[in-house]
């Protein structure tokens, strides 16, 4: 089974962050099903996206511990590093950009740099979801979206949800063929608001 996490922080606080939108992506990928499981560590939730069966995953021990969460998480399942999808904010790149990344570094980002310790690799996919920068950066990512910004911000949550799901559908290159080029063609910007689920 292949693992599908967003990272983010737990708690109302953080909830419409910009750190956040790993978390928002899987909530969108869920679309609002009951039927998940909240542990002391992570909450999770089986769902079918793709036309197979994943498990979302949302790290509850906050951005900087994601890894042994996670990493407890596929042990349990008897599965690698391979069976990630990690869903993260990045500030280098600008607002509503996706980037899909077969594997790679943690480019200063706290939670992949837990996940890779964690997990003794860093051979898995990400999708890296743009966030802007600004001068106080933990500021900038930390503090409430606003108001004027955030219907572009959905958007961009609804595109980085169907970019999991081509990877998922087509593999990690078909996906970052599609989803890499900036800015994105109309016909692929209109699809990847949809997020089939069967």
């Amino acid at each position: 089974m292949r693992f599908v996490v967003g990272l983010g922080n737990p708690g109302e606080r953080y909830r419409w962050t910009r750190h956040n939108v790993g978390f928002m992506v899987v909530d969108a990928l869920a679309g609002g099903s009951d039927a998940s499981v909240e542990t002391p560590g992570a909450w999770r939730l089986v769902a079918r996206l793709g036309g197979r069966l994943v498990t979302l995953v949302k790290p509850l021990t906050f951005m900087n511990r994601s890894g042994p969460a996670v990493a407890a998480l596929l042990q349990e399942a008897g599965a690698g590093p391979g069976d990630l999808i990690a869903i993260v904010d990045d500030a280098a790149l600008d607002p509503g950009r996706i980037r899909i990344r077969a594997a790679g570094g943690h480019g200063g980002h706290n939670g992949l740099r837990s996940l890779i310790e964690a997990l003794g690799s860093e051979d898995f996919p990400r999708v890296r979801v743009g966030v802007g920068a600004a001068e106080d950066l933990a500021e900038h990512v930390l503090s409430p979206i606003p108001e004027r910004d955030m219907l572009a911000f959905r958007r961009s949550v609804e595109r980085a949800a169907g970019a999991v799901v081509a990877v998922l559908e087509d593999g990690v290159e078909a996906a970052m063929s599609r989803f890499n080029a900036w800015p994105l063609p109309d016909a692929v910007a209109e699809d990847a608001t949809k997020t089939p689920r069967s």
